[in-house]
This record gives C-alpha cells, sequence and structure tokens, in this order.
C-alpha cells in the first residue's frame, strides 16, 4: 500500500476513490476580475457553476485527520472544461494524475505503475466533482448562507443523498473572488483548498483531457 496522501474521490464504493474526492472538489472555486460587494456568497456559488465554462490554475490542499493532529499538504495544478471534462495534476509530495474526458474518469499512479477507470455516471453523484463536471447545483446540494469567518464570506453545499462521501463542503469568498473551499468527509477527516491564480474561463485545449494508459501499468477497471 502507497504512503501517498490520496487526494481525490468521486464515488463512495471505494476507499480508495473516496480518499480522493477532494481534488475535483476544486470545480466550486475560481473567480476572475475585481472583488467587488458580494452580499450572498450562495449567489456568488451560483452564478460560478452556470456562468463559468472551464478554467485553470495552481492549488495547495491540506489535509488534516479528524483528531486535528495530523496534517498533510499536497500541490498541484488542474483545468477544466464543461461539460464533464477535467485534469488534475499533483505535484508535491507524490506524483499522480486525474483525468474525466467525458465518460470515463483516469486515475494514474505513477509510483504504483497503476491505471484506475470507471464510468463518469458511476463516479460523480452529489460530490464537488459533479461541480466540476457540469452538475446540477439545487438538485444535487442544499445551499444555505454561513456567517462570516476570517475575512470571507461563506456558502455551505450539503449533500440531498447523505449516504455519500461528503458531510459538507464550505466556499469562503472575499467579495466575488474565490479564497478558500473547506470540505469535511464522513471520516471525520477536512481538506482545506486554496487557489492563488484561478483563471476563469481559460481557452483550455480538448486534448488536455485525453487520456492513453502508460505502456505496461495495471489498468483497474471499477
Amino acid at each position: 500500500m502507497s504512503d501517498h496522501l490520496q487526494p481525490l474521490s468521486v464515488a463512495p464504493e471505494s476507499t480508495t476513490w473516496t480518499r480522493r474526492v477532494f481534488l475535483a472538489a476544486l470545480a466550486v472555486g475560481g473567480f476572475a476580475g475585481p472583488s467587488a460587494a458580494w452580499a450572498n456568497p450562495v449567489a456568488a456559488l451560483r452564478d460560478f457553476v452556470q456562468n463559468v465554462r472551464s478554467g485553470q490554475g495552481r492549488f495547495t490542499q491540506t489535509v488534516t485527520s479528524p483528531d486535528g493532529k495530523r496534517r498533510k499538504v499536497s500541490q498541484g495544478v488542474f483545468e477544466f472544461q464543461r461539460p464533464n471534462r477535467f485534469r488534475f495534476v499533483y505535484a508535491k509530495p507524490f506524483e499522480q494524475t486525474i483525468v474525466a474526458d467525458g465518460q470515463r474518469v483516469w486515475m494514474h499512479d505513477p509510483e504504483l505503475n497503476q491505471v484506475s477507470v470507471r464510468k463518469l455516471t458511476q463516479a460523480l453523484g452529489a460530490t464537488p466533482a459533479a461541480l466540476l463536471a457540469g452538475g446540477n447545483l439545487d438538485q444535487d446540494f442544499e445551499l444555505s448562507a454561513q456567517p462570516s469567518k476570517d475575512g470571507l464570506d461563506w456558502a455551505q453545499a450539503t449533500p440531498r443523498q447523505r449516504d455519500g462521501t461528503i458531510q459538507t463542503m464550505r466556499v469562503g469568498f472575499r467579495g466575488k473572488e474565490l479564497a478558500a473551499l473547506e470540505i469535511l468527509d464522513h471520516f471525520g477527516q477536512r481538506s482545506l483548498l486554496q487557489f492563488p491564480d484561478f483563471k476563469a474561463n481559460a481557452a483550455v485545449p480538448t486534448e488536455q483531457f485525453r487520456f492513453s494508459p502508460p505502456s505496461g501499468a495495471d489498468l483497474i477497471e471499477q
């Protein structure tokens, strides 16, 4: 078993995928432009889902154990193109690539020389990944504005189906610009994602979302 921080999960059925839910949570994040007053963070979240069709940038992810004593930090880059295409590349501390090509989600672990794949429809559900792919926000989540904290305005998204991997997501905005995304999963683990340079509606080539398993890699279909 690898000691990797396993950051992305897009389906509750597999522990391996469950630990990786956090990466695709970047779906809800990121605005470009001035940070003028934005009274309702729920409105800001809806605006992003409706009007941002693509994006790219860097991320830093900090995962904290349920007891709050252990922390793991990872960094990488991501890009997406709605509907149903995204690509995340973890660079530190371990390499890992996750690609949704419109029909399937691929996960490549170079150290294990392993590729996992499953159908997109089976992988999303009411997860942050669904937001990235272009999911139905109000159908899948209960939305509410939360008290401002640490200089940020927070919107909370709670899955309507409570049997998935996520308890709650909180999205922090500074004006209209995304500042933070916090996820609490059903294991009691918290993941905080920060986005220093997100570019909304960036021109992302469709070729970025094509994936072919490397020669010799073990392929696991789920």
